[in-house]
């Protein structure tokens, strides 16, 4: 059975945020693939956007979304990438939804500046979290019944998992990968996508 994985986009979200685990279970898909008997992929893979219409990433990248809000598939795993999140913070709309996808057998997680969008749901209050470093204080004042991490790439508490900046948004996904499916296909991710993965010690 195919795991769906569904990443919000949105404008001045930041690409490698949503570019990097979606090359990470795509990937993955590939490697698996190839010793695999069952021809469905792994995970199956999609874009959401709060409506259809394009969205502008940080420096310009046009990304049509897949689906919107209001009709993609269920998902098994909701990635929420960072950016410059203020303007989504203040749509209800969306931080509704967010807070509808936390159902039990699903996980959420957040890239950098996504944990604020997920803390605004106050599904993240009294777990460890992280964020990009340049973000660690402003999220803890923010959310003062959050406690968020500063020297880890990455935090699992279960339904919720959290990165650090951009690129630890990769280290995170390769564990998901590794939760999800196994460890075997995680380091073989890492190493096709000649990744030097960083695990949390």
């Amino acid at each position: 059975m195919s795991l769906n994985i569904g990443i919000y986009v949105y404008d001045e979200v930041e690409v490698l945020d949503f570019a990097g685990p979606y090359e990470v279970f795509t990937t993955a898909t590939r490697m698996h693939a190839r010793t695999s008997r069952d021809e469905r992929p792994l995970f199956r893979v999609f874009t959401i956007g709060s409506s259809s219409a394009p969205v502008r990433a940080r420096a310009g990248l046009k990304v049509d979304p897949d689906h919107t809000i209001l009709d993609h598939p269920p998902m098994d795993c909701l990635i929420v990438p960072g950016g410059v999140v203020t303007a989504e913070m203040e749509k209800p709309q969306v931080i509704r939804w967010i807070n509808e996808q936390s159902v039990p057998g699903r996980v959420i997680a957040a890239v950098c500046t996504g944990a604020f969008m997920l803390a605004k749901t106050g599904k993240l209050s009294g777990k460890q979290v992280t964020t990009h470093w340049e973000d660690i204080d402003d999220l803890k004042e923010m959310f003062p019944k959050v406690d968020v991490l500063s020297t880890l790439r990455w935090v699992d508490e279960g339904a919720f998992v959290t990165s650090a900046g951009i690129s630890a948004g990769i280290d995170m996904c390769l564990h998901l990968v590794e939760r999800l499916h196994s460890r075997e296909l995680a380091e073989r991710t890492a190493l096709q996508l000649d990744f030097d993965w960083t695990e949390n010690d």
